[in-house]
């Protein structure tokens, strides 16, 4: 019985002012049971020295003179990247120490394996509310989604050099942290390759999100261009934040709301509302049970407003999303009409 190759890994990162979070996730390569081919840093004009700190720990650097993204940012270390497998981790996330090993036996072990994505771990490195929420879910979601995925994530996902650099990497005109990894997965599938989740494969996240951040970057960065990605795909997956139960309850949550406003003229809505927040409290039961067991009771009912706000804003945000995309079709239809 022949014996596979081990692959080489390349290690990329890219940083825009990383700070002590930044350092963190370098320390965590370190402690790594096995070391990558090298380790690339790609600072994306950052102000805060990250760059020199990336030096200090070894790391292959980068530096672009003006800020373009992450996305421009990985597609320039991939370009100098000499590993069989691209792993992309992100500035403000640490790496297990098992996670480099799971990553060169997973793709050694599997020659079909095109990519792979791991998960947030269940131990946030902010201990805020909105941090501890946002990233907990994220580790939920990730934890019961199918193995066989239809997306790639930049925060820890790794794919085969060559496959990536056949594709044309990540889409550059993604300025700012967004959807560019959503993005580059269904290209990744639709070419016929195959995306992993590994489950077990966890990385942890240093992100303290406050209401704004959180509010500018769930709605501008991801639900808005998210929409228009799944329109122009034509492209709905029922898994991770896509499943069904999640679209019923954007549903129900927008009943209730509507039921309440309309309790004013009739109270009789009222009744309404209420069996509609019942049937969201049963479609995401198992949603606040993981909480209940993770974090106790009292933050398990913290979670159920919030979480509620999490399926208006997107219900909306994908309902503005539809509505721009379908304008902007018909413009283009009505354009091109005039010009012929």
């Amino acid at each position: 019985m022949v014996t596979p190759d081990k692959v080489s890994i390349s290690i990329i990162i890219p940083v825009h002012n990383g700070g002590e979070s930044f350092r963190k996730c370098l320390s965590s390569l370190r402690k790594s049971e096995i070391a990558p081919n090298e380790i690339i840093v790609v600072s994306d004009a950052d102000t805060d020295g990250s760059w020199l700190v990336a030096s200090e720990f070894g790391a292959k650097v980068i530096r672009m003179p003006e800020n373009q993204g992450p996305a421009k940012a990985r597609n320039l270390g991939a370009s100098i990247a000499s590993g069989d497998i691209l792993y992309f981790v992100d500035a403000d996330v640490v790496i297990s120490p098992d996670a480099i090993t799971q990553v060169e036996k997973a793709f050694t072990q599997e020659p079909s394996l095109a990519a792979l994505i791991g998960s947030y771990d269940d131990e946030p490195g902010e201990t805020n509310f909105l941090s501890q929420y946002k990233n907990l879910l994220h580790h939920y979601t990730h934890q019961i989604g199918n193995e066989e995925a239809f997306t790639f994530w930049g925060a820890c996902g790794a794919i085969r050099r060559e496959i990536f650099l056949s594709l044309g990497g990540f889409d550059e005109s993604y300025r700012r942290p967004s959807i560019e990894d959503i993005e580059l997965g269904y290209r990744i599938r639709s070419a016929g390759y195959k995306i992993r989740l590994f489950k077990n494969l966890h990385v942890k996240h240093l992100k303290n999100w406050g209401f704004l951040s959180l509010a500018k970057a769930e709605i501008l960065y991801r639900a808005l261009p998210w929409t228009e990605l799944i329109l122009r795909h034509r492209q709905l997956n029922n898994d991770l934040n896509l499943g069904v139960s999640s679209r019923l309850s954007v549903i129900c949550v927008f009943g209730m709301l509507t039921s309440l406003f309309l309790s004013f003229w009739w109270v009789g809505f009222l009744a309404i509302a209420a069996l509609l927040s019942l049937v969201v409290l049963r479609l995401n039961f198992e949603v606040y049970r993981f909480f209940y067991r993770k974090r106790g009771l009292t933050f398990a009912l913290r979670v159920i407003p919030w979480h509620c706000f999490y399926y208006f804003y997107g219900g909306l945000a994908f309902a503005i999303g539809t509505s721009n995309y379908l304008w902007n079709e018909w413009f283009l239809s009505k354009l091109d009409t005039s010009t012929t």
